[in-house]
């Protein structure tokens, strides 16, 4: 079954920081990526989404509204809104140190 994809709009690209707002509809995947930079982010609604990994696995986690996380690069991923309604999150990029 094919998904929708999420859509990205990038609102700040300054070779210093990357801003992307990504919104889902119910369903909508972001596809296949490689985080390149260390990153934050902050989620603009609360739900779960599913991360779903190259070797088949994946984990389901919870998000709530204004509570940010910061991960490394290095991750693969493709992320999945499982949730009945949208789901959005502000992704920040640290292009260079």
């Amino acid at each position: 079954m094919e998904r929708r994809s999420a859509v990205p709009t990038v609102q700040v690209d300054d070779g210093t920081f990357r801003v992307t707002e990504w919104r889902f509809e119910p369903g909508a995947e972001t596809g296949w990526h490689t985080h390149e930079h260390p990153y934050v982010v902050v989620p603009l609604s609360t739900g779960t989404l599913a991360v779903e990994q190259e070797d088949g696995g994946h984990a389901v986690f919870e998000y709530v509204h204004g509570r940010s996380y910061s991960r490394e690069p290095g991750a693969r991923h493709n992320v999945v809104n499982h949730n009945p309604g949208e789901f959005a999150f502000v992704e920040i990029e640290l292009v260079t140190r």
